[in-house]
């Protein structure tokens, strides 16, 4: 009995992870909506772009960055360079010639993304801040549709997506993708009952009034979305807001995954009061269900394999189909991580991606309870 409970116990802890907390949230939304206003407005905006050795790409993005459809005399480009040791400063100051749009923000020591963001983004002048990354690349109009939502004085932060490209035959990031789609329709639940949990760093903007500087292990895209949330202010998906970005390839998407959970697992509990049901009632909800719930299911995943063997050996037969076919599902995802351009198939490019993905927030895990903190780190291209 308590085998069978650990079993059913893990299965419906999993399905809630993925598909029961965003139903749940889409049946909250019928009850409980929460409209957002939105106007065409022009606030002054100061673009961040994170950069740490970016010669390849900085070039494009600067220009694309250039070419966004907004007032020039009220946006500024703040190219931020955490002592970067390759000609990243040099293409920076090139451009910086050029236009009188774009500022030089240049850290001589590699210190990191978020000490960077602390020492130069409270000298931007802008009322709303533009984060984004060297590899995100905008559509034109970006920056006008992602300040419509803070005419309303309750937005404290507004955040849109990233689609993943490749220029592979690789359909690795068709499985990226899919769970980048799951998180979106996610984020579009949470933002039509309240709050979203958290932004996406490589295009989220938010009231410039609510920045503080913050710790440097801190995740900037969720602690700031923390801190906006604790002040009692609210945080939105932006549905027509996106970057894109090229798919780095699946060791590269590993190590991200690993940083990020090891990262977000801190935020977490260093701000454990947005956990409080009593204090933040639905935003605790979503949180726990959306961030540490997926973190957990490495571990439930793990559990429900253990009982399962166990109980495969008893007289119910349903458990020995399911524990088949838990095999058969763990051979496909093995298939899906190593194989070729030949194989073709979506499904097991998701399967593949799920393996690797809780794997990564197991080892995140163990990152983060044997105290290893990241504050810098070497992006993969």
């Amino acid at each position: 009995m308590p085998l069978e409970i650990l079993f059913w116990l893990s299965v419906f802890s999993i399905v809630y992870a993925y598909a029961g907390y965003p139903l749940i949230l889409w049946l909250i939304s019928f009850f409980m909506s929460a409209p957002i206003k939105k106007a065409d407005i022009t606030p002054s905006v100061s673009l961040a772009i994170s950069a740490f050795n970016e010669e390849e790409i900085l070039p494009r993005k600067l220009e694309n960055a250039r070419s966004l459809d907004y007032p020039n005399h009220l946006v500024k480009i703040a190219v931020i360079s955490d002592g970067s040791t390759d000609k990243t400063n040099e293409i920076i100051h090139h451009f910086a010639e050029q236009s009188n749009k774009i500022t030089p923000c240049i850290s001589q020591q590699h210190k990191g993304k978020t000490a960077c963001l602390n020492e130069f983004v409270p000298n931007l002048r802008g009322e709303i801040i533009l984060f984004s990354d060297a590899n995100s690349f905008y559509d034109k109009n970006v920056i006008r549709r992602i300040v419509r939502p803070f005419v309303d004085p309750d937005i404290g932060f507004v955040t849109g997506s990233t689609k993943y490209v490749s220029p592979s035959k690789d359909n690795s990031e068709d499985a990226t993708g899919f769970y980048s789609r799951l998180e979106r329709w996610t984020k579009s639940l949470e933002t039509r009952t309240g709050s979203c949990v958290g932004a996406d760093g490589a295009v989220f903007a938010m009231r410039k009034t609510f920045f503080s500087a913050l710790q440097p292990e801190d995740i900037n895209d969720l602690v700031i979305p923390f801190h906006v949330i604790s002040q009692g202010y609210r945080g939105m998906l932006e549905p027509s807001v996106f970057c894109t970005e090229e798919f780095a390839g699946r060791t590269a998407e590993f190590k991200r995954q690993v940083r990020i959970t090891n990262r977000t697992l801190r935020a977490i509990f260093n701000h454990n009061h947005l956990l409080n049901p009593f204090q933040y009632p639905l935003f605790a909800f979503k949180l726990f269900s959306h961030k540490i719930m997926k973190f957990l299911t490495p571990f439930f995943l793990l559990i429900l394999l253990i009982t399962n063997g166990f109980l495969a050996f008893g007289d119910i037969a349903f458990y020995k189909v399911t524990l088949v076919l838990q095999v058969l599902f763990y051979f496909f995802s093995l298939v899906g991580l190593l194989r070729t351009k030949k194989h073709k198939s979506k499904l097991i490019g998701i399967c593949g991606m799920f393996l690797t993905v809780n794997v990564a927030y197991f080892m995140g895990w163990i990152e983060y309870l044997i105290g290893k903190r990241y504050t810098s780190w070497k992006p993969s291209r």
